[in-house]
């Protein structure tokens, strides 16, 4: 008698069918490998990995606008994993209410949500950059970082000789006499002259007392501040003598301090602000830093509404 092996049945997948299969798998793998990398570096805002970690906040160029950086500070400040805040500063200052209410959000970040902020001066953090670092709780620049500059300025041009030449009359009705002090196309009034320095030495005294607020425990006392708050800039090297700041280093330095103050150990994770994405020209022309350029140009215009500003010229 002779049996037959029956051959054990064997599914079979169409040439098709793993195609897909190979296909999907690539995408999945690639995909884990990009979200693992993003984890890792903390670049775009994303922080999908465990551990304690250093957010990194970058204020350039001059401060026109505040929300950005704010918005940016509270997003980290929310943030449990966020131990400590770098903030590197390069700008010469700017508007007095935005380099105000930056500064205020540093001292919500250490006050309210108890976080360790570190300032990293670089080539510049002067008048306004520097009413910002005061807020911190250290300060770290470079031997030539120009920093200082603590005082107001007003400024704009008179058009009064030009329109005289061109034969043009202005005409202005107003409420009251101060309704258009500072006007480019009239000559400034001494009344009016004392009236604008009022103004400027109340925004000055503002300055000062940030800065007796922020330097006081490094045994900087009103006195000497109103010494130095003479506008004047100071490089690195003399505003650590005169405990303007606290020491002189680099990025890396400031980093490293940044670590220490916040009582990390190792090499510390470093996380970003996500980057503004430019797909078009309405998403450029729609940009914060973009809009306080042309701001600023339109308020510089003849006619245009007096500014004050901390910043350094």
């Amino acid at each position: 008698m002779v049996f037959f092996m029956k051959e054990p049945s064997v599914k079979k997948f169409s040439l098709g069918t793993i195609i897909i299969i190979a296909v999907l798998g690539f995408f999945f793998f690639i995909a884990v490998i990009l979200l693992a990398a993003v984890g890792l570096s903390g670049e775009g805002g994303w922080t999908g990995l465990g551990g304690d970690r250093i957010a990194v906040i970058y204020i350039e160029g001059t401060i026109f606008d505040s929300r950005t950086t704010v918005e940016q500070m509270k997003m980290y400040g929310q943030d449990e994993r966020v131990k400590a805040i770098l903030v590197r500063i390069d700008s010469p200052g700017g508007g007095v209410a935005a380099s105000q209410e930056i500064h205020d959000q540093v001292r919500w970040l250490r006050e309210e949500k108890k976080k360790k902020v570190v300032v990293s001066m670089g080539s510049v953090a002067a008048s306004g950059g520097y009413y910002v670092a005061c807020a911190s709780d250290y300060i770290v620049a470079n031997p030539g970082t120009v920093t200082g500059s603590i005082g107001v300025i007003a400024e704009w041009v008179n058009y009064t000789s030009l329109l005289k030449w061109a034969q043009v009359r202005p005409e202005v009705i107003k409420s009251g006499e101060m309704k258009d002090a500072g006007s480019p196309v009239r000559e400034l009034s001494p009344k009016e002259r004392e009236y604008l320095q009022g103004i400027i030495n109340q925004m000055y005294q503002q300055f000062v007392n940030a800065v007796v607020a922020g330097r006081a425990d490094r045994g900087l006392t009103r006195e000497r501040i109103l010494q130095l708050a003479d506008g004047r800039v100071y490089t690195g090297e003399e505003a650590v003598k005169e405990k303007l700041i606290d020491e002189l280093g680099s990025y890396e330095a400031a980093l490293r301090r940044t670590a220490e103050i916040a009582g990390l150990r190792g090499e510390p994770q470093i996380v970003t602000p996500p980057k503004p994405r430019r797909g078009s020209l309405l998403d450029l022309l729609t940009d914060a830093d973009v809009e306080g350029i042309l701001s600023k140009g339109l308020n510089q215009a003849p006619g245009a509404s007096l500014q004050f500003e901390y910043l350094w010229k």
